[in-house]
Parts: C-alpha cells; structure tokens; sequence
C-alpha cells in the first residue's frame, strides 16, 4: 500500500497524505488536485475505489465508418476523452464492410436512450445519400453533431477541416521546391471533403501554374481511401510525368510511395509525396511523411462542446465550424525538376534504389478555427 500510494504521489505531483485523503474520500482537498489523483490512478492502471467511482451523466455514441485509417482512433480518443472529463460515457459503434450500417448503428444508439450522438464522415458527408435521416433523428430529439462533411439540407452544427486551404498548402510547398507536374490523388468525388479538396487544387495550379481547367482534371486521379487506392491513382499519375503527388490521407500517400518505389522511383529524389491527416507514427514511415496536419484535438473538443450545448438546451449556430490545418514538413518533399514544359511526361526508366532524404524540419503553421455558414 505504502509503495502504491508513493507511486501515485509522485505521478499526480501531490504528498502521499494527500492522496490517503482522496482514496478515503476525506474532505479539504481541492477539486483539481482530486482530479490529478484520480488521473493518476488511471495513467498507472490502478481500479478506482466504488467510492470514488464517478456516476455516468449519461451515454453518448460516437460513429466512424471504420478503425483501420489511424486518424479516426485518433479523433475517437479525443471526443472519448472530452466527453469522459464531463461525466459522459462514450459508446463507439463502428461500421464495417458487410457488417452493420449507418442507419442500424443509430438505431441501437437511440434505443439505448444515448443523450446525443456524434458522427464522423457519415453519410451527411456524401452527396448521394438521403439527408431526412438526420431530420428524422431531430424528431425524435436526440442532439447531435456531423464531423468532416457539411450539407445545406441538415440543420445541425458541422465540424470540419478546411479541405480547400489544406490543399493549398500542400500544393504551394511543392511548386516552391520546383515542381509543375503535381497531381491529385483523392477518394470517390461525391463526398464533400473530396469536392472541396478538388477546389482547392483547381484554384491552387490555375493560380500558381497558369493550368487550364483541361490540364488540371488530367492531375486529378479519384480511387478509395487505402493505401492499395493510393497506389493505383499514384501509378496513374506518375504514367501522366508527375513529379509530385499530392494525397487525401495519409494511408493513401503510403500507398504512392509504394508506388514510386515499384516503378523504379527514389522518393523524394525522383517523386515527391504529401499526405493529409498526420495520423498517428506517421512521422516515422520510409521517409518520414511530409503531411497536411489535420487539427483534430481541437475538431474534437469543438464536437464535444457543441454536442453538450445542444444537450444542455443551448443549441450552437446551425453553421458549419471549420479549423485550419498545418503543413508538417518532413522527408517524402524534395526538390522538384525545376522550370519545363507542364504537359511534358517525364521518363520512367529504371531508378536507383538510393537514400529516401532526410526529414526537413517541421513547418508548424498556426492553426486555428471560424465559421462557415
């Protein structure tokens, strides 16, 4: 007992009397250093006591599409988190291939009377499903928030990344390093991130490369958001002489590099790759991942926040709140062929299999959120 409650003094930065005081449930300690003790017990894996065993304010149900991308573990560990800090019990209901849908997930999460659900790239982000299911929800007066898609046809709070500047990074950074052939490797065009990141680049090259609308829709290569689509849409690219790629995630970007490399290509010497997410050990990939960081601390907080206004009966502006992500520099970038005909294909013979480059520093651009209504 002596060495558990010195272990936990020491993690929570407070005496072993004052954690004796907090397992006992003594009173004259203050909230927050109560709160560091409890902290403390659960960072080191001790149970807490029943005593102390904070009662749930209710049920709240988070739904991905599926766990395998590492940004949605990511994005589910912060709501998790946020909602647990207020008293809430997250439930996460996953989708999967064949397995239960959108709509049935919902339905078991209504049925356990959940105060509020939180959906992450569902169907409000595709264009082509039927938006009454989200007003059918409303009628049933279960809160709720959409993260990553916005549609003017629901009447919610929408959380997003802004796609379109996310691109303009990622783009901006490669034609600074000399690249004019950059091509666009994205998932399926009905899906609002992917329309929006298809903007961005269109705007982005027109501006910065003089391309024509024609030229541009050559750059751009639609497959699934794998690392098996990336490699088909970065191979497709490459075929066109791009010397860059950039991808809407980042297990798609792996899938480029891995493309590169089968087609006798160094990256970042002979093919340059930028991801979108900075997922999770992205940063310590063969190279190590230039990416587009999207912020999902704070898209996930901003979640829980308004999902607890629209519970506790002050719902958020019915507007769409978007956060500007940040280019992290790294080692898949490097200089591009320099100044030369744009519609020109470059060779694709046998490369040498040489270094991969080493990291650039990280560019940590500011970040922050606005609205979009």
């Amino acid at each position: 007992m002596t060495a558990r409650l010195a272990d936990i003094a020491t993690q929570a930065g407070v005496s072993e009397a004052t954690v004796s005081r907090v397992l006992n449930g003594k009173p004259g300690v203050a909230a927050a250093t109560r709160e560091s003790v409890l902290a403390a017990l659960d960072v080191l894996g001790y149970e807490r006591p029943v005593r102390l065993r904070r009662r749930s304010a209710g049920l709240v149900g988070l739904i991905t599409p599926e766990l395998e991308n590492p940004i949605f573990p990511a994005l589910a560990q912060v709501i998790g988190q946020a909602l647990t800090r207020q008293g809430y019990t997250p439930v996460l209901a996953t989708q999967t291939p064949g397995g239960s849908t959108e709509d049935e997930l919902t339905e078991m999460l209504v049925e356990r009377d959940v105060s509020g659900i939180i959906f992450v790239s569902g169907l409000h982000a595709d264009t082509s499903a039927d938006m009454r299911r989200y007003e059918k929800l409303r009628a049933q007066g279960v809160p709720f928030v959409l993260v990553d898609g916005f549609s003017p046809k629901v009447q919610a709070p929408f959380i997003s990344p802004d796609d379109r500047a996310a691109v303009r990074l990622a783009v901006t950074h490669l034609v600074s390093l000399g690249h004019h052939r950059i091509g666009l490797a994205v998932g399926p065009e009905r899906f609002v991130p992917v329309l929006r990141k298809i903007e961005g680049f269109r705007a982005t090259v027109h501006e910065l490369l003089g391309l024509s609308p024609a030229e541009t829709d050559e750059l751009i290569q639609q497959s699934l958001f794998t690392l098996e689509g990336g490699q088909a849409a970065a191979t497709a690219l490459i075929e066109r002489g791009c010397t860059a790629v950039v991808c809407a995630s980042d297990m798609m970007a792996l899938g480029a590099i891995r493309a590169g490399r089968r087609m006798g290509l160094d990256v970042p010497r002979d093919l340059s790759v930028v991801g979108f997410d900075d997922s999770p050990l992205i940063a310590f990939t063969d190279p190590p991942l230039t990416t587009v960081r999207k912020p999902v601390p704070s898209m996930g907080q901003a979640a829980v926040r308004t999902l607890l206004e629209e519970i506790g009966g002050t719902p958020a502006p019915h507007s769409e709140f978007v956060f500007m992500p940040e280019l992290v520099v790294r080692g898949s970038t490097a200089s591009g062929p320099g100044p030369g005909p744009l519609g020109s294909p470059r060779s694709l013979g046998p490369g040498n299999q040489g270094s991969s480059g080493s990291p650039g520093p990280g560019n940590q651009g500011s970040s922050g959120s606005g609205r979009r209504p």
